[in-house]
């Protein structure tokens, strides 16, 4: 094999374009394809910016034309040679109208065959190109996604260092706290049998930076949650975590508006009008029956429950005297989508998320047919159309339920109709704040309140002598990014007060020496004055998802774990030796080969 031997890099691939003409350049990158003509031999050289053509023919020094002969795929060279105009341009790529006339060629390192081309490795399963994720990773699909999550990166850094923000670093290895899911965990050597939990965000740190009198706080922080995975959802993941003292929640929107605009702009020239809309959560749950609504379509949920309660339908009736409602939603032009064969399957995803059934309405013919028709008075079926303001070719879908799960479920049948139309539009971002959370949340089956919140979150004012006598009318001063129906950010003000805060732990079932075990060095600190703060983190992972139109966090990751948690390149996670666990001071109970 060859050596650079002085030889240094002058240019990039993809960076060349016809102003390099006539000069001279050296390239490095791995070998995408090897074309031989006989006289003329071509070789796509690849790196990280793009694909460039090098040329041999019968110009070429003999010694270096049977070097480009010897090459295979995914060999690394170095080429040094003059860029010239090629005589078949290939519009399609940056560099596609010139080729470097190759004088010096060095071949670094030689591969053996690949196990996929990887310019094809769509083509291949998933499990294969984990398992050569380093060499997934050289399709330009993923290097652009990775290079792209570097400058979203690279833009929050430049933003909030601009408004005057401070990067700190928090601990990795902190005290295990409830934030909502399990902690993942790291035993100590030195103190047996206690241990470490990876955090879950830096909210305690962050919020005791702002006592320390830090009043503007930035950190692309590490975050670990031990939850099932999903296409948006990975076990480790980065979130561009912010507090600020001094505020409130319109200070904080505010400036993560700024970022979004300046973000969106940089990235994929899109401006982003500003404000930003804004819906309460109760409004949010009405209408798109979604506290994370996709706003970038129409099709919004109906309350039919006057009208139904007035008909002689006894499962609306029912739903209505149990203290439920009826929901409906108007699907515009789908009767040719949605026949009967189809409407059956919509109904078997409507039960499979919790109905009990899916009425509906399908005006394909000259007269509406409406699953229900039987139990209604003459008149009813007409009103309820002019209601919906529904026109011949359009479908209506309807629910009946105790009123969260009706929304929910005409929530996300709203989704699936909409897919399944196509109306989504693409290349749309529609960003949204939803404000007014509610501060608690109802487990039916524990018949207990519980906090839908982390448990420093501030009670909007007025709310706050609700806290004891009527929990249901209990909102928080909590806010959420959503974009295109994906929820980026959670964010709220902070409780400041100790006597506060220690309320809100008591009132959701902790224990004063839980509290004092928990939580105590934070609440102590308040005892010494803290600044009203508050703050935010915005998924960095999702973002990037977004941005760059890929279909799960995995293809904007670059070493991203499998459903079952595992890393299918490494193998991880992975057993121990005794030794280890022995200096642990922990013994396995259970030890699968």
């Amino acid at each position: 094999m060859d050596t650079m031997n002085g030889l240094k890099r002058t240019h990039y691939c993809g960076t060349l374009n016809a102003e390099n003409i006539g000069s001279e350049a050296v390239v490095c990158g791995w070998v995408q394809k090897q074309r031989d003509l006989g006289s003329l031999i071509f070789i796509d050289l690849r790196d990280r910016t793009g694909v460039v053509q090098l040329a041999f023919d019968e110009n070429t020094d003999k010694e270096i034309f049977d070097k480009a002969f010897s090459v295979r795929s995914e060999y690394v060279l170095m080429a040094k040679g003059t860029v010239r105009e090629r005589s078949s341009k290939n519009l399609e790529i940056p560099t596609g109208e010139i080729e470097i006339e190759v004088k010096d060629l060095r071949v670094l390192s030689v591969s053996e065959t690949p196990p996929f081309e990887i310019a094809k490795a769509d083509e291949v399963g998933d499990e294969t190109k984990l398992k050569y994720r380093y060499l997934n990773l050289r399709n330009e699909k993923l290097t652009k996604n990775i290079i792209m999550r570097h400058n979203i990166a690279r833009i929050a850094r430049e933003y909030f260092y601009a408004n005057d923000f401070l990067e700190i670093e928090t601990p990795m290895m902190i005290k295990s706290t409830p934030e909502g899911a399990r902690d993942y965990v790291v035993p100590s050597r030195i103190h047996n049998g206690k241990f470490y939990a990876l955090p879950q965000s830096p909210q305690i740190y962050k919020q005791l930076l702002m006592v320390s009198g830090f009043d503007r706080y930035i950190q692309l922080a590490r975050c670990f949650r031990d939850e099932d995975l999903r296409a948006d959802r990975q076990p480790e993941f980065t979130q561009i975590d912010l507090e600020m003292s001094f505020v409130d929640t319109d200070d904080i929107m505010d400036m993560a508006e700024g970022f979004v605009r300046k973000l969106m702009k940089e990235t994929i020239d899109v401006e982003i009008q500003s404000p930003l809309p804004r819906l309460t959560f109760a409004d949010a749950m009405n209408k798109y029956g979604s506290d994370k609504p996709d706003t970038r379509f129409d099709m919004l949920i109906e309350d039919i429950s006057d009208w139904a309660d007035g008909t002689d339908f006894v499962v609306f009736k029912n739903a209505i005297e149990n203290g439920g409602s009826v929901k409906a939603i108007v699907a515009k032009n789908a009767a040719a989508t949605y026949t009967r064969k189809k409407i059956d399957k919509l109904t078997e995803q409507a039960k499979g998320i919790g109905a009990k059934g899916l009425a509906y309405i399908r005006w394909a013919e000259e007269e509406p047919n409406c699953s229900f028709a039987k139990f209604l008075k003459e008149g009813e079926l007409q009103a309820l159309l002019h209601k919906l303001n529904v026109q011949k070719g359009d479908c209506v879908f309807i629910v009946s339920d105790k009123t969260s799960l009706a929304l929910s479920i005409m929530g996300a049948l709203r989704l699936t109709v909409a897919k399944e139309l196509n109306i989504i539009p693409e290349n749309k971002w529609n960003f949204l704040w939803i404000t007014e959370m509610p501060f608690f949340e109802y487990d039916e089956e524990s018949g207990e309140w519980l906090a839908m919140h982390h448990p420093f979150t501030m009670p909007l004012d007025e709310c706050i002598e609700y806290l004891d006598t009527d929990k249901a009318n209990v909102r928080a001063k909590a806010f959420d990014l959503v974009l295109n129906g994906i929820e980026l950010s959670s964010g709220s003000m902070r409780i400041t007060n100790p006597e506060l805060q220690n309320k809100m732990f008591s009132l959701l079932g902790m224990e004063k020496e839980e509290i004092d075990a928990k939580f105590g060095f934070l609440v102590e600190s308040y005892k010494y004055a803290s600044p009203p703060h508050g703050g935010m983190g915005i998924g960095l992972d999702r973002l990037a998802m977004l941005i760059c139109g890929a279909d799960s966090l995995r293809d904007v990751t670059a070493f991203p774990k499998v459903q079952n948690a595992s890393e299918l390149m490494s193998g991880a996670p992975s057993y121990i030796d005794s030794i280890q666990l022995t200096e642990l001071g922990i013994a396995l109970t259970e030890n699968e080969e």
